[in-house]
């Protein structure tokens, strides 16, 4: 579905994101310059989502891009969206258990994707909101869409954090690092050293083992490293990564990329959203793309299965 722009200026794809905070801001921030879609911010915040629009499409003289941007505090201009990205829900508080925080960011995931998708009944739903592996499964309950229009954004993190860590490393550019990290989203997350290398030659023949286990530690507190320095989550790298996902669904690229996804048996996983690697395009995942792992990483691979099925365990009716 393609909205119509009042100029009567060429087509424009139509991109919501739910949530004006750091994390929604900069992902319309970066689509904005891409200069291919219109972007409306939805947040329950009055002023934010308008506010932040206005900031970014200031930018437009300077950076030289034409997209519209709009905030608002409904959904109605939200109508007809090809994409809806949700990042709504609240950061765990102090004295708050992982079980308060499942249920209270359940419940507003349930609300806005009702409220999102009763406009946009042919988007493709992206979700950012924590914790992202159970707020994917009540995303694809309460819309009903098929598994392949809802997914999450959590491996092209976990995987530009690993690739960064491993270009200081070994001194070399980030573009020519390849690397994956598959699993939950946090500590169970499962980094695929058998599979990353730099310029082609693999990241073991670099890099001693001890050097490997410590930056594959640090990717895996990647997220609380920020949180601990700035005193709040990250949401720059966050922002480019659901909006390089934007990238492959509405210009139809067909990109592989590490997502949150739902398995059916792939990885000997069965209704589960886990991160695996996936080709993206218009119609969303196209196909889950099965990795030859080591016996290790297996392993690890299952043990963050069981992180990830206990976290779900906790939702309601949307489980």
């Amino acid at each position: 579905m393609r909205s119509s722009r009042s100029s009567g200026r060429e087509l424009r794809r139509k991109v919501t994101i739910v949530g004006a905070g750091n994390t929604g801001a900069t992902c319309a921030e970066v689509l904005a310059q891409r200069d291919y879609a219109d972007v409306v911010l939805t947040d329950i915040k009055e002023g934010l989502p308008q506010g932040k629009a206005l900031d970014i499409s200031q930018m437009a003289p300077i950076l030289g891009f034409e997209p519209t941007v709009s905030g608002t505090n409904s959904y109605e201009e939200t109508a007809g969206s090809d994409v809806v990205v949700v990042t709504a829900g609240l950061p765990r508080q102090p004295g708050m258990s992982r079980d308060d925080l499942v249920t209270t960011n359940e419940k507003i995931v349930g609300s806005v994707v009702e409220q999102a998708v009763a406009q946009s009944p042919d988007a493709i739903i992206i979700v950012l909101s924590n914790p992202l592996d159970a707020m994917c499964h009540v995303a694809k309950s309460v819309s009903g869409f098929p598994k392949k229009r809802v997914f999450g954004q959590a491996g092209i993190l976990d995987t530009a954090r690993f690739r960064t860590f491993i270009a200081w490393e070994t001194r070399s550019s980030a573009k020519d690092v390849q690397a994956l990290v598959l699993g939950g989203h946090g500590d169970q997350m499962v980094p695929v050293v058998s599979a990353t290398t730099v310029g082609g030659v693999p990241l073991t023949r670099l890099v001693s083992q001890d050097r490997i286990d410590s930056m594959v530690e640090r990717t895996a507190k990647g997220g609380g490293e920020v949180v601990e320095l700035l005193g709040t989550s990250a949401w720059y790298a966050p922002g480019a990564a659901v909006a390089q996902m934007v990238d492959a669904v509405l210009l139809d690229e067909h990109r592989v990329l590490p997502c949150t996804a739902y398995l059916d048996g792939e990885y000997g996983i069965e209704g589960l959203y886990m991160g695996v690697p996936v080709r993206l395009g218009a119609d969303g995942i196209e196909h889950v793309l099965e990795l030859e792992l080591s016996d290790d990483e297996k392993r690890a691979l299952e043990a963050s299965a069981a992180a990830v099925r206990e976290v779900v365990g906790v939702l309601g009716s949307a489980a």
